[in-house]
């Protein structure tokens, strides 16, 4: 099935055409049709000549409501645009044609209405006009049909061309995951949370678990309605209703996306190919504030100018657009982009979750060349050396390659070395230079570490991952396969060289010794005057030569270990209950060594305080 949607200037007739064609009012607000203006967007349907349905939104025409013009350009196969022949070309007659040729509608059929109002001879000049304006738009080829909805005249040769259109239009893809931008929610008694819109990329089906992006909240399709019947499936290209379980309808909005969980992610940053349109009111300068509408979606932005300080109108360039929220995008999504109530151009996500571009940088400009016009193999290979560590979902979002093709570039990269797979799942994909670079970076940071600490186990994971500059993913399968290769040892929460064991001089080990005999002379009572350097001290904790409590108290680990074996006993001497002064009393401490070893012991639940008393776990 598909959709098509009008455009055209205000009270030229859209929706009075489209409920003659249809026998459906699009307009659905009492406002609309007290004020005879169509304000929000309309839906309607016809059964053509050939027995086929299509999808028809109506779109209003004023100019202070493009913006729902916008949203429901997005998703139509073709455009059925309404100029009164009465009247001729209008201003919103012009900026609708920009703005489905930004979005890259080509097919489409021109409706000359109120064609009663007028002569032949007129008639005929506002045709010529028409098809001026149209030789340099995506509509350049699109057929003109006189019409009135008031008399007939016309609507029948409509319902014929719009059948030889359906036929031109080449089908709807099934191979992706279904998206279908929200338009609508709403409730309805008896039933819950309902959203319409247009489905793209492909099928539903009842009792499906779907996503909305961006929030990720997740329900299950109940039904599915397609001008009002009830489908267990449902193929791109369709305008549906979809009845959702699980999801408030006041959790969703009209921009949000329906999705299989898991199947798109939601970006505030993405490169594009932009183009500005000719009638544009001023170029498109650097750090411009603009709003971006893309599928239903309307988010406030800024547009950051890749080469150059500006795109003139008329002319095209590369951007990054930074988005106040994440929209759910992904490449090839077609955008437009309005400042104020002028529509300034648009053009095409090449990138998704894109990093800070580098402006006027030739590596940038001939990375976003490549993602445009390279092969798939290419932008593949591109992507990865760019991401440093991908997953396949990740390759494919950002490429728009098919799930076989990225499969098989992929094989081939790690068939001649230039792609490793990495991690312990092998589920991440890496550049072979990249994570040969990284390894040697790894080496040399755990060489500089080893070297001005020579006493600790290893280099904290914090640390090593702040220097790699690296997300916690990426580098958690990076050390994964250095560990793996044997170029990097792992213990606890600490990496080190697998050759690297810190040792103690002579001369350290004599400086413990006289250390520790210190403290063994202090019995239950040791000194906390007596010091080591910070380094030898934590040395000989990490080996357990002696245990640091609190409030600075040190004991060798065999005291230590006495006094906690002594404590359980005298538990069992006191019917379990274990105070203060009973411990101070049995090894003869003040009150700063007692608390010190019952709080260790609150720690590691041996003990459990109840007031100031502790009982054994």
């Amino acid at each position: 099935m598909f959709v098509i949607g009008t455009a055209g200037h205000v009270d030229h007739g859209k929706s009075t055409l489209i409920e003659a064609l249809t026998g459906i009012n699009p307009d659905r607000l009492c406002e609309e049709k007290s004020r005879g203006m169509t304000i929000e967007l309309g839906f309607a349907w016809v059964e053509l000549p050939s027995g086929r349905e299509i999808s028809v939104v109506d779109v209003p025409g004023h100019e202070r409501f493009v913006k729902n013009m916008l949203m429901g350009a997005g998703g139509i196969d073709a455009a059925l645009l309404v100029i009164a022949a009465d009247e001729g070309i209008m201003p919103q007659t012009r900026e609708h044609i920009a703005i489905l040729d930004l979005l890259n509608v080509d097919r489409g059929l021109v409706a000359l209405t109120k064609s009663d109002l007028v002569d032949d001879e007129w008639n005929d000049l506002v045709a010529l006009e028409v098809e001026e304006l149209l030789s340099n738009s995506s509509l350049r080829n699109s057929k003109l049909i006189s019409v009135s909805a008031q008399d007939g005249t016309g609507l029948d040769e409509l319902r014929q061309e719009l059948d030889v259109l359906v036929d031109s239009l080449p089908p709807r893809s099934s191979d992706n995951s279904p998206r279908l931008p929200v338009d609508r929610a709403f409730t309805i008694s008896g039933f819950g949370t309902v959203v319409t819109g247009t489905l793209s990329d492909g099928p539903l089906k009842v009792g499906t678990e779907v996503e909305i992006q961006p929030s990720g909240l997740t329900g299950r399709i109940r039904t599915l309605q397609v001008h009002e019947r009830n489908e267990e499936t449902v193929l791109p290209g369709t305008r549906l209703a979809v009845n959702i379980s699980g999801i408030n309808h006041d959790q969703i909005s009209r921009g949000d996306v329906l999705s299989l969980p898991g199947s798109i992610s939601s970006s505030t940053a993405f490169d594009a190919f932009f183009r500005a349109i000719g009638e544009a009111p001023r170029a498109v300068r650097h750090n411009h504030k603009v709003t971006i509408f893309t599928g239903t979606s309307e988010v406030p932005a800024t547009v950051r100018v890749l080469e150059g300080d500006e795109i003139q109108q008329g002319k095209f360039g590369w951007v990054q657009i930074r988005t106040s929220q994440a929209l759910p995008l992904q490449r090839g999504d077609m955008f437009v982009v309005r400042d104020t109530e002028n529509t300034l151009g648009g053009g095409t996500v090449l990138q998704t979750q894109a990093p800070r571009r580098k402006r006027n940088d030739v590596s940038t400009i001939e990375h976003l060349e490549l993602l445009q016009s390279g092969s798939g193999d290419d932008r593949i290979e591109s992507v990865l050396i760019e991401a440093r560590v991908a997953s396949r979902e990740l390759l494919r979002e950002q490429t728009g390659v098919t799930q076989d093709e990225l499969e098989r570039v992929l094989d081939e990269l790690v068939d001649v070395g230039k792609a490793r797979q990495i991690g312990r799942a092998a589920s991440q994909y890496a550049a072979t230079s990249y994570v040969d670079a990284t390894e040697r970076q790894v080496k040399e940071i755990l060489r500089n570490f080893h070297e001005r600490y020579p006493l600790r186990a290893g280099i904290p994971l914090q640390d090593l991952r702040g220097q790699l500059d690296l997300k916690r993913q990426a580098f958690t399968v990076l050390l994964e396969t250095f560990e793996a290769n044997g170029s990097v040892r792992v213990d606890a929460a600490v990496a080190a060289d697998p050759a690297f064991a810190p040792t103690l001089t002579d001369a350290q080990e004599a400086e413990v010794s006289t250390y520790v005999d210190e403290l063994r002379t202090g019995g239950y009572s040791p000194s906390t005057d007596k010091e080591l350097p910070v380094e030898l001290l934590q040395f000989i904790i990490d080996r357990g030569d002696i245990i640091r409590l609190g409030s600075g108290v040190i004991y060798p680990t065999p005291v230590y270990d006495e006094i906690e074996s002594a404590i359980k006993d005298l538990s069992a001497d006191l019917g379990g209950e274990i105070s203060i002064s009973a411990v101070r009393e049995k090894f003869g401490t003040s009150r700063k060594y007692t608390l010190a070893v019952l709080e260790n012991m609150d720690s590691k639940g041996l003990t459990r305080r109840v007031g100031d008393n502790r009982f054994l776990r």
